[in-house]
């Protein structure tokens, strides 16, 4: 069923606005969560991987349930998913914050709980938020509201970064009070200002799952190289983001907000560059090569930090690896919700979030296990990872994608 904005003049409108919030509240469930890691890790105890596993233990739950939201989204609306999940995100942060202030040193295990039940609330908001921008823009304009979207998940990390060093001087913990106060605002916000069509009437499940299968079945190599970018571009993202994490104290001194500056670095790349590709490059620039050509940026300058050793290079190669993924991943944003109809764009999108969300939860364990191993590796490895997926994109992120926008 056609909207009121479908097909029209892309207008930054309090709509926009509310449905930018989305991805900007829920990037700030992992990235605000970095700089604060190291304190997290002395106060309990942690190892390494341990403390790795906090961000593990809100992207996997987000990654397994973000499916079961795509369905319930397209059968009785977008909106009827995002609001709930949204309160739930803030609660869980609530049951986080609530295990630092009572338990002390033995937090660990209620944290971990808290860090759940964000990841089953975050199941239902930025990805199902994709699939509602889809359904409202067509043409040049969906492409434009994608990359407002994918660079407000950027500023949501840029911020973030600063936001919780600077909420990390008060207590480790402090960063996950501030979600509450976030989520219920924006809530409101998308639970007022949101307008979306009625949602057709639920077709029986067999039938509705059946023509879900058939757009793999006609798409999926396509999809699945779709997918395998944007989680391979995620998970280089934020295990660089970790590395940086866990080194910039040793190696460099910078603590508090210094320190979030420093990782804000790749991630303001990243949102610049998802703006610049969604406003400009996505109608002048075949999008498969957006998608490779920002994945080879981010192998090139991962492959870099292997033999340069110069830590103002250093923020030179992350800043290009910021800009990598945002181009990369506001073309797929775009290239996913514009390869399926209304009724089942929920699903599809919401398969696609939650493969980011595994790239999100792997990247700091996985690269926490491998800097025990040494840099060079970990660099070399990262490098030949993006390598492979650029390579991929390019052969298998074509045409089939766009031929049925809608």
């Amino acid at each position: 069923m056609p909207t009121r904005t479908s097909g029209r003049k892309f207008r930054f409108d309090r709509s926009v606005l509310a449905m930018a919030c989305v991805p900007f509240a829920m990037v700030l469930g992992n990235s605000i969560i970095i700089p604060v890691l190291p304190a997290i890790k002395s106060a309990l105890g942690l190892t390494e991987v341990a403390s790795g596993l906090i961000i593990t233990a809100f992207s996997i739950p987000a990654g397994v349930l973000i499916p079961f939201a795509g369905f319930l989204a397209d059968r009785y609306g977008r909106k009827a998913v995002m609001v709930p999940s949204l309160v739930v995100y803030g609660i869980g942060g609530l049951v986080a914050a609530a295990a630092g202030i009572f338990l002390g040193s033995g937090a660990f295990g209620l944290l971990m709980v808290g860090r759940v039940i964000q990841g089953l609330g975050a199941a239902g908001t930025a990805n199902i938020g994709l699939a509602l921008a889809g359904d409202l823009y067509s043409g040049a304009a969906r492409g434009q509201a994608m990359g407002v979207l994918e660079a407000s998940n950027g500023f949501g990390k840029v911020a973030s970064p600063i936001l919780g060093a600077a909420l990390g001087l008060l207590a480790w913990f402090a960063p996950f009070l501030f979600f509450a106060s976030l989520t219920i605002p924006v809530a409101l916000a998308v639970a007022l200002w949101v307008k979306e069509a009625k949602p057709p009437k639920p077709r029986p499940a067999r039938q509705y799952f059946g023509s879900v299968l058939r757009v793999f079945s006609r798409k999926g190599l396509a999809l699945g190289a779709a997918f395998a970018s944007a989680m391979v571009a995620l998970f280089l993202l934020f295990g660089v983001l970790f590395y940086l994490s866990t080194t910039l104290e040793k190696a460099f001194g910078l603590e508090g907000v210094a320190k979030g500056l420093v990782l804000a670095l790749p991630v303001l790349a990243s949102a610049a560059a998802s703006y610049v590709t969604g406003a400009v490059l996505q109608e002048r620039v075949d999008r498969r090569h957006l998608v490779s050509g920002g994945l080879a940026l981010i192998a090139l300058a991962l492959g870099s930090l292997a033999v340069i050793r110069n830590p103002h290079y250093l923020y030179a190669a992350i800043f290009l690896i910021g800009a990598g993924s945002g181009t990369a991943l506001a073309a797929l944003n775009t290239l996913v919700t514009s390869s399926v109809p209304r009724s089942e764009r929920g699903m599809i999108t919401s398969d696609y979030g939650a493969v980011r969300f595994f790239g999100v939860a792997l990247g700091p364990p996985v690269f926490g296990l491998v800097m025990g191993r040494g840099e060079v590796p970990l660099f070399l490895g990262a490098a030949a990872l993006a390598a492979a997926t650029a390579v991929a994109a390019f052969l298998f992120v074509h045409d089939p994608l766009t031929r049925s926008r809608r």
